[in-house]
């Protein structure tokens, strides 16, 4: 296959994979109803972020170690459903205290002033959860490699593979994002909220109980 048409089939591929459920699709369903559009963009950020590096990971080979070796596999899947379970609970514990992030007046609110802490904060939740997540590097290892054509070299391909994802899927997230968004006032009324915060977290301690559950 030549890079054209691999590029196609895999920007298919990625489109199909990101549709799919998961603990990316949770966070940012809750930021964007809660914050807003602009609100969901870090944690977008840090998933992405979080991807990028895994791909090069996987180019450089150490994603491969981290998905052959039994024990870092382990560890790493462990500290991945510990930070699941974690912002599962602190969503309970919000939901059940009525107190979940402080809610705007309408859309166009004064954003707060530790706006830049909220930001960084947002977007490392995102990092983290995508770059403690054992079946990314077992997903890269086995995913790139379809389509990459033999004769190009396979870090910089995989680099260049990787800024494709990550640009589709900026797009696809953030275009989640803005539909929900459009809501967030609905949303952040203290009732609809703690309801949130409960279906959020429950979601995310459902998906870290699956991942310290389930093998490879």
């Amino acid at each position: 296959m030549q890079l054209p048409g691999s590029l196609f089939a895999f920007a298919t591929a990625v489109v199909l994979i990101s549709a799919s459920p998961g603990p990316a699709m949770a966070l940012i369903l809750r930021r964007a109803a809660l914050r807003g559009f602009a609100g969901a963009v870090p944690t977008v950020l840090g998933l992405q972020a979080g991807l990028y590096l895994w791909a090069l990971l996987a180019a450089g080979g150490l994603a491969a170690l981290v998905a052959a070796s039994e024990v870092a596999f382990v560890v790493l899947r462990v500290l991945g459903a510990g930070f699941l379970l974690y912002l599962g609970v602190r969503m309970w514990r919000e939901a059940w205290l009525g107190r979940g992030d402080e809610p705007a007046t309408d859309v166009g609110a004064r954003v707060p002033a530790d706006v830049e802490r909220g930001w960084l904060k947002a977007f490392l939740e995102g990092f983290v959860v995508m770059l403690a997540n054992p079946k990314a590097a077992a997903f890269m290892v086995a995913f790139y490699p379809q389509f990459i054509p033999a004769e190009h070299p396979l870090f910089a391909t995989t680099a260049v593979l990787a800024l494709l994802q990550v640009a589709i899927e900026i797009v696809l997230y953030l275009g989640l994002a803005a539909a929900v968004g459009r809501a967030s006032d609905w949303f952040r009324r203290p009732v609809i909220r703690r309801r949130l915060e409960a279906v959020s977290g429950t979601v995310l301690v459902a998906l870290g109980i699956r991942m310290a559950a389930e093998g490879r």
